[in-house]
């Protein structure tokens, strides 16, 4: 019998592959890359469990979501697979815990988010361990057509070549052809080397009805009122929303609960766990929810506000049917909240006068440059994200260079007395240790190591001062602590001509803009789509095999979706928004030292959060947020009119 067989019988119970698995199995396993791009819950995470247990050496896994990995983790452990995570929840001592297995060999599987390999202390432990195999969940997030893209991702190629990873699966369920493309380049993974298995759902019935917004709370009713005790998801954008929602469906005898990124984690987990029991039916939720939630009997996937765009439509209906069983996705469908969508596209620009204030940090920096992440983005008015996402057009045009990072203050606390902790070392080692002691001024209980003077003095790079500290930490006989990220750049000199290299990043977030709001406008021509809902969906993935009329979607019933424009909504008299605007503008003057702009008035009306907004506590102010259904660019052009 194949090892891959014989494996799949013996670990997982199953007798026989999915369509693709064997396929992108055997690719690895004959020591090859591969890339897999398989529906929602058709199995792509086996196509790396698997080769996990045949592979010599660890397989390191990123994977995008805390949630997702809790859930693989457990699926892992029933498995009997030796698995674990390193993550934010845990405590120091179940991190080092996690880390002496994995250096023990005692690990088939480590899976991290992909920030966790800016931290200095990973990198420097992950260096030390075989790996055999790098797994990039949500892999079209490293691709900047994706739709959701993520900046750090793009390091990942760089990451994979210093700790010696020889080859990479990448896995995802909503890529087009062009971020297929992109994203398997940049690992330099031959296209026979991609598994691709169709989008085409045959149990999934679609279907998208137009639904005013004053009436989508009783079509709700009445449409849940018939399928009772069915397990769903309700998808809204916001949160308030969900809370609100699920109240009233509460009401009606539903056991529902709202889920969204402002409940605290536990809270959440405890919801997703109560729904995946079968203890709660109905989930209202933001996005936040389902990723990595494997709930195999989920038979509605409603739509109360329109999908952000054509993918998460896709990944979203993706969470209903796994278990191959028909089940009904509809999407009440109305574009009341298009400018809401739009809007939150248009947060992400950076204005141009931000981009300028980055670039003249990296001008006075000279050939290094140590930039501390949260004090940029305060600086510039540039959201984290954004900021991030500039770095990387950065690097690609060449003009800085990342190195590494390390934390700006690094704490010890002493568990045993300074005589016992020195008598444990001999001889050189003995020596360094008091001097790394006798350059790390020392409060009341926690040390602060200066590495400087410990350098200038005793001649020890960081480095070594940074493994000693760990080294003691490790046996229990410190406790460390870490803050402020530091990342630093080498800068390429000589720098271009900054005003063009301002304009040059500009455009090119305003053509991300653009593509951005191409996609939403793609997304509501596939809601409307005159014959088939199912052959659209499936060939804007470049799926060519889906029937040309699948018979189970609202447009095969001939009842396409047609969606009416919305009436245009009335502007308040510009005294009004002048008078919202003026105490906006005063504190904006007084506590960030600058003119208000029309960009940044037009993010307050219309609610979208800034670093300065947030510093002037703007949310309490009259006004913010009272334009949120108007479509941007009014608002901006209402807001310089204001200005002037």
């Amino acid at each position: 019998m194949p090892q891959a067989q014989q494996l799949l019988q013996q670990h997982f119970g199953f007798s026989q592959f999915r369509p693709g698995q064997q396929q992108a199995i055997d690719t690895l396993l004959a020591g090859q890359s591969a890339a897999a791009i398989f529906p929602t819950g058709s199995g792509k995470s086996l196509c790396y469990q698997l080769p996990a247990l045949a592979l010599p050496h660890l397989t390191l896994v990123i994977s995008p979501l805390l949630a997702l990995m809790q859930d693989q983790l457990a699926f892992l452990h029933s498995k009997g697979i030796p698995a674990a995570t390193i993550d934010s929840t845990q405590s120091y001592d179940e991190s080092q815990a996690v880390m002496n297995a994995a250096r023990a060999g005692q690990l088939k599987v480590l899976m991290i988010s992909v920030e966790r390999l800016k931290n200095e202390r990973f990198r420097r432990f992950i260096g030390q361990v075989p790996l055999s195999l790098l797994v990039v969940d949500e892999a079209h997030c490293i691709s900047e057509w994706g739709h959701n893209f993520r900046p750090d991702y793009l390091k990942l190629p760089r990451y994979c070549q210093q700790l010696n990873i020889p080859q990479v699966l990448l896995l995802t369920a909503t890529a087009t052809p062009k971020v297929i493309e992109d994203m398997a380049s940049k690992f330099a993974i031959p296209s026979g080397n991609i598994v691709t298995t169709g989008f085409y759902r045959a149990n999934l019935d679609l279907s998208v009805e137009a639904v005013a917004p004053e009436q989508r709370e009783a079509t709700l009713l009445r449409y849940l009122d018939t399928r009772r005790h069915r397990p769903g998801i309700i998808y809204v954008t916001q949160q308030q929303t969900a809370e609100v929602l699920a109240s009233k469906l509460a009401a009606a005898g539903h056991k529902v609960s709202a889920y969204h990124a402002g409940l605290e984690h536990p809270q959440r987990q405890g919801i997703q766990q109560r729904f995946m029991a079968g203890q709660l039916d109905l989930i209202v939720a933001t996005i936040a929810f389902g990723m990595g939630v494997d709930k195999a009997d989920i038979r509605l996937v409603v739509h109360y506000d329109l999908p952000k765009s054509v993918e998460n439509y896709s990944q979203e209906i993706g969470r209903a049917g796994r278990d191959g069983q028909p089940s009904e996705c509809l999407v009440m469908a109305n574009l009341a909240n298009r400018s809401v969508l739009e809007n939150f596209v248009y947060g992400d620009t950076p204005e141009r006068a931000g981009i300028e204030r980055v670039l003249e940090e990296i001008a006075q920096a000279g050939n290094q440059w140590e930039l501390m992440g949260n004090a940029l983005s305060k600086a510039s008015n540039i959201r984290p994200l954004p900021l991030r996402t500039l770095l990387v057009y950065l690097e690609m045009a060449g003009v800085i260079e990342p190195q590494y990072s390390y934390f700006a203050e690094v704490k010890f606390k002493l568990l045993v007395e300074v005589s016992e902790l020195l008598a444990r070392f001999q001889g050189e080692r003995r020596v360094f240790l008091e001097a790394l002691l006798a350059h790390s001024p020392k409060g009341r209980t926690w040390y602060q190591a200066d590495f400087e003077a410990l350098y200038q003095a005793y001649g020890a790079e960081r480095n070594r001062a940074m493994a000693a500290i760990e080294y003691l930490a490790d046996r229990g006989l410190v406790e460390l602590q870490s803050k402020q990220m530091t990342e630093v750049y080498r800068v390429h000199q000589p720098l271009p001509p900054m005003e063009a290299l301002a304009q040059q990043l500009l455009q090119q977030f305003e053509q991300k803009e653009l593509s951005e709001v191409q996609r939403i406008e793609q997304m509501l021509a596939l809601l409307q789509a005159p014959d088939c809902l199912s052959h659209a969906l499936a060939h804007y993935f470049g799926d060519g095999q889906a029937p040309t009329a699948c018979g189970h979607c609202s447009a095969c019933r001939h009842q396409p979706a047609q969606l009416q424009p919305m009436p245009e909504l009335p502007l308040p008299e510009p005294a009004t928004v002048q008078s919202w605007l003026q105490p906006l503008q005063q504190t904006i003057t007084n506590q960030c030292h600058t003119a208000l702009t029309a960009t940044l008035a037009a993010r307050f009306l219309v609610g979208l959060p800034s670093p300065w907004l947030t510093q002037v506590k703007a949310r309490q102010l009259t006004g913010y947020g009272a334009l949120a259904e108007v479509p941007y660019a009014q608002v901006r052009q209402l807001a310089s009119q204001c200005l002037t």
